[in-house]
């Protein structure tokens, strides 16, 4: 059942050891999701089959990233990771090797023109 995947017995692992393992599952069942519409998709001579397929694609990856965000949440260690790793320019070896792992500059909020309202 729920069991099969787990490398050591349940009953040693926290609730919260327990919870991750649930996300990581999750995670990969999603991503593998991902791979498969994407090659039903391509594999398709119906244009509208293939418009439907690419939506429920994009529907599991919206599912991966919420899921990668409560993992995120839960452990500093994928944290600082994912603040390391992504949203970069460059080569991404780099940042590892303390090379240029360029940030884009950061968007500001709103569309700056300012508040709209009257000032009293």
């Amino acid at each position: 059942m729920g069991n099969e995947s787990n490398h050591d017995s349940p009953e040693l692992l926290s609730e919260e050891t327990r919870n991750l393992h649930r996300a990581f599952l999750s995670l990969c069942e999603e991503i593998q999701a991902v791979d498969w519409y994407q090659q039903r998709a391509e594999a398709r001579s119906d244009e509208e089959l293939r418009a439907v397929i690419t939506h429920n694609k994009n529907e599991e990856v919206e599912h991966a990233m919420m899921i990668l965000e409560w993992i995120r949440r839960q452990s500093p260690v994928f944290d600082a990771n994912i603040a390391k790793y992504l949203n970069r320019t460059g080569p991404i070896t780099a940042v590892e090797s303390g090379g240029d792992g360029s940030r884009p500059a950061p968007v500001p909020p709103g569309l700056g023109i300012g508040s709209l309202r009257r000032s009293k």
